[in-house]
């Protein structure tokens, strides 16, 4: 059994931000995939179902992002589950819009709730970082994350949904590159081979006219 939890803030206020792409990454593999309604469980909302052979919960904390950390360690708790069964899906201000990266351990940098799931399980855990790019200067971080995305980056944003949702299956069975390969080819689909040309037909060619004269007009012509 896997935890996929997606990183947010709850409320309508805040559905369509940057910082809640967690959220609805967890929301496209949940609808993909058919799994049972969401139900109020773990200080969040929850989801299960399974992803290939897998069962997996989902999880949505409802404790804000900065409170992460506790909603998780509960959900993880409940179902007797190690943190290397842990996949959380977070915004990524230092990847592109649109780029993901799968990671295994390592630092909150900076993340607040990185930052509080880690103070509760420690950092070894896989994280998808999910880019929505910087806004160029630190001070304009908080505006920029809790503000939602723009309408020319609904089509990647949809893209990267439907690739994660795709993916989901190969990323609950712990094979990280098959889960990037998914979204790599929602978000770069291959170009379509030009058609192959047609040899050209060989060119008709005028059968010879065929000689109809006696041999004794042949012989008379010779000598006109």
């Amino acid at each position: 059994m896997k935890l996929f939890a997606g990183l947010g803030n709850p409320g309508a206020k805040y559905a369509g931000n940057r910082h809640n792409i967690g959220f609805m990454a967890l929301d496209a593999i949940a609808d993909a995939h058919g799994f049972a309604p969401w139900r109020a469980k773990f200080q969040g909302e929850t989801t299960e179902g399974r992803l290939g052979s897998e069962k997996v919960i989902l999880l949505k904390p409802h404790t804000f992002m900065n409170l992460s950390g506790q909603s998780v360690a509960e959900a993880l708790r409940f179902y007797k589950l190690d943190v290397a069964d842990l996949v959380v899906f977070h915004d990524e201000l230092d990847l592109a819009p649109g780029k993901l990266r799968v990671k295994q351990g390592g630092g909150h940098a900076g993340h607040n709730g990185l930052r509080s799931i880690h103070g509760h399980l420690g950092p070894d855990y896989t994280r998808v970082r999910l880019g929505i790019g910087h806004p160029g200067h630190k001070d304009r971080v908080a505006g920029y994350v809790l503000s939602d995305f723009a309408k020319a980056d609904q089509d990647w944003l949809d893209d990267l949904m439907r690739g994660m949702a795709d993916g989901a299956p190969a990323l609950a069975s712990g094979d990280g590159a098959r889960f990037c390969n998914a979204v790599g080819l929602r978000m770069a689909p291959p170009k379509s081979k030009p058609e192959a040309q047609m040899p050209k037909p060989a060119p008709t060619q005028t059968p010879a006219t065929q000689d109809t004269r006696s041999p004794l007009q042949k012989l008379v012509d010779r000598f006109k």
